[in-house]
């Protein structure tokens, strides 16, 4: 190749003219791009020639700049189809020279160049072979020009979708459109599970794009900082197989049947109730109202217990699109943020919820006690009824102590013989104090953390709650209904010296508590160890519990005398359907409970908290379990001093991470000033002596 030929060849992946200089070695030649600077090129880098026909052929360097100048007005890829039009007539090939001549009626170096890189870039009118150049059929034509504005039109996107992100990330507000959510949604799986994910080259990438680091940790606050996550966004549900929302199917179920309800299948035996006084006894919060309790005076007199349960099943069948939608979910889920129901809210706080002065469905248990709380005898009927108060846990107190309601008052009767009989047939009592953890805002501004007072109250309802689980499962066993059953073996507690030489309160109760054993649910009745049941049923909460459901359809079906909607082993299979998704649920109310309880000691880290240390974890580590008495928290805390099972401890955070589920305590010391005035104080006491 002659000294002064003008050549392109890919150098660093780049297209550039070159000029050559001379040669080097036997088989590579020396050039010279635009800069003059040097390259050492093989022939087989060479793209193309540039051939100078009735022109100096000889270049240097200097001139590539305006040779490319001159080239660039004749780079108008429209003509390119107009070429194809004429040539795919007769299915003609064509090379840079011909093309020239034929666009531009000559074939000089320039014209000739402009037609190669014409050629050369062309993805759509011809394809190449050899040094010519075939026109693709129309049809091809067409695809091609079908996928090329399909790659245009998801470039705009791309770059309209970079320009609202740098937008948001810049503090200006901008709507995010279903295309941009799926970009997005990347970005949330890399944050959820890191490595793990599939697509994390395009999270990273998205990352690299706002100039953030490319971990999880960054794409976690990088969908804070775009408005899609808050800084408390809830990433153990995420990361669960817990149903957030409710699909379209079950929303359009729900509305029709609110609009068209199914008919009930039990009306003609539904026995009218609504004469009775209803009590409904919830938290103030609580939205789903499954239960109720009356008191009916006999001809003779006697007191009859009714505990009322709401009835979801008059709403719908099983194996209807809500019913499968309720057993994926298996329960409700109460978290400080909020609940996700069982069933769509319409419905779960509408017609299937006892509401105040309406008449409602319900399936009633009424129960006669003798003299010593046992039960004489009992009755399930479908029922209709009309709640006449709905009182929270605190109104119930008071009423109380005013002694304003005779019913009321009754029913306060029944649940301390109820609670007494219980005792005595070796049902195990522990009084830990619970909390209640509430987030009033999504970006958790509002949050509060309260002791939870086990109350008479409480104790009342709850009593009368396991009344009627406890007839549930006697009723089931007489029939030889299949049911689920609660059960729970006995438990090998501490002897009874033992138990006596702690101290009293939490620290024995949590003694107690440590050796519980785990509850179980099952087709066959046994005994109910805490409880001091011999066969127990849980049915109260039908529209919060998908067994307590299954329960409720078999008892109407057998009170119909009609056939059970499910066998044995249908319930069996069930149970163990829904058993992963109670696990997960009951996960996830945990971790956010634990979360919001760390991040409200985060926000109080210089109060100084009175605690308890209730029992060593790990003594070797010196690892003990404390309790927060104000706020009724059990935490690990590492102590390094001396110190016994039912001291009092003086604790304040030291450090606390809820994100990273991390807290570590310190023991508080007292301020010179207090310190002197207990000084003092000791003082004048041992003077007194």
């Amino acid at each position: 190749m002659e000294k002064g030929t003008l050549v392109e060849v890919k150098l660093h992946g780049d297209r550039r003219l070159v000029v050559i200089d001379r040669p080097e070695g036997k088989k590579h030649f020396q050039a010279i791009d635009e800069n003059g600077n040097s390259h050492t090129i093989h022939p087989r880098e060479i793209n193309y020639t540039i051939k100078a026909q009735g022109e100096n052929s000889n270049f240097t360097y200097s001139q590539i700049p305006a040779f490319l100048q001159k080239t660039e007005k004749f780079l108008d890829p429209s003509s390119l189809e107009v070429a194809w039009e004429i040539l795919i007539e007769d299915n003609q090939p064509t090379d840079p020279a011909e093309l020239a001549n034929l666009l531009f009626s000559e074939t000089s170096a320039v014209t000739s160049y402009a037609s190669y890189c014409l050629l050369s870039n062309d993805k759509i009118y011809f394809k190449q072979k050899g040094d010519a150049y075939e026109p693709r059929s129309a049809s091809q034509v067409s695809e091609l020009k079908h996928q090329a504005e399909a790659a245009a039109q998801r470039a705009k996107l791309i770059e309209e979708f970079q320009q609202k992100v740098t937008a948001k990330l810049a503090g200006e507000e901008v709507s995010w459109t279903i295309s941009d959510r799926s970009r997005l949604d990347c970005l949330e799986r890399y944050a959820l599970h890191g490595d793990e994910v599939s697509d994390k080259a395009a999270a990273q990438e998205l990352l690299s794009f706002a100039k953030r680091s490319k971990n999880e940790q960054a794409a976690f606050q990088m969908l804070v900082d775009l408005g899609i996550w808050n800084e408390h966004e809830n990433l153990n549900l995420l990361r669960s197989q817990v149903p957030i929302r409710f699909a379209n199917e079950v929303i359009a179920a729900a509305q029709n049947c609110l609009a068209d309800p199914i008919p009930d299948h039990i009306q003609h035996l539904r026995r009218d109730l609504t004469h009775l006084h209803v009590y409904t006894i919830d938290d103030i919060s609580t939205t789903e109202i499954d239960d109720g309790l009356s008191i009916e005076t006999l001809a003779d007199g006697r007191k009859r217990i009714w505990v009322h349960i709401a009835d979801p099943t008059r709403w719908l069948d099983p194996d209807s699109a809500l019913d499968k939608d309720a057993r994926k979910r298996g329960t409700s889920i109460y978290l400080p943020t909020g609940v996700i129901p069982m069933f769509p809210m319409d419905l779960a706080t509408g017609p299937m919820s006892l509401i105040e002065s309406k008449v409602c469905y319900a399936l009633s248990f009424a129960v006669d006690l003798d003299e010593v709380g046992a039960v004489s005898d009992y009755e399930i009927v479908a029922s209709l009824v009309k709640p006449n108060y709905r009182l929270t846990y605190e109104d119930v107190e008071e009423m109380l102590q005013l002694g304003v309601e005779d019913d009321l008052d009754r029913l306060a009767d029944f649940a301390r013989l109820r609670k007494k009989w219980r005792v005595d047939q070796g049902a195990i009592e522990i009084h830990l104090p619970d909390t209640s953890i509430k987030v009033d805002s999504p970006n958790g501004d509002r949050l509060s953390l309260d002791l939870m007072e086990d109350t008479f109250s409480r104790q009342l309802v709850a009593e009368m709650m396991i009344l009627a689980g406890e007839i549930a499962a006697k009723f089931a066993q007489t029939n030889s209904i299949p049911i689920p059953y609660r059960y729970q073996e006995q438990p090998e507690l501490p002897p009874l010296d033992t138990l006596m030489q702690l101290p009293s309160g939490p620290v024995r109760e949590f003694a107690i508590c440590r050796c519980m054993t785990k509850g179980s649910l099952g087709l066959y009745a046994s005994r109910h160890s805490g409880l001091g049941l011999d066969a127990y049923a849980q049915v109260t909460s039908p529209i919060r519990r998908y067994s307590d459901l299954l329960a409720h359809w078999q008892i109407k079906a057998f009170l119909r005398e009609e056939s059970l909607p499910f066998t044995a082993e249908m319930l069996t299979a069930i149970l163990q359907a829904i058993e992963p998704a109670i696990w997960d649920a009951n996960q996830v109310e945990k971790q956010s409970v634990r979360y919001w309880s760390l991040e409200y000691l985060r926000r109080n880290k210089e109060v100084v908290w009175e605690a308890l240390m209730l029992d060593w974890l790990r003594e070797n580590e010196k690892l003990a379990l404390v309790l927060i008495e104000d706020l009724g928290l059990k935490l690990p805390m590492r102590i390094s001093r001396q110190i016994q099972v039912g001291d009092n401890l003086r604790i304040k955070t030291a450090e606390v991470d809820p994100r990273k589920d991390v807290i570590y305590f310190q023991e508080a010391q007292l301020s010179t000033s207090l310190l002197e005035m207990e000084m003092e104080r000791d003082s004048s006491e041992y003077a007194a002596l």
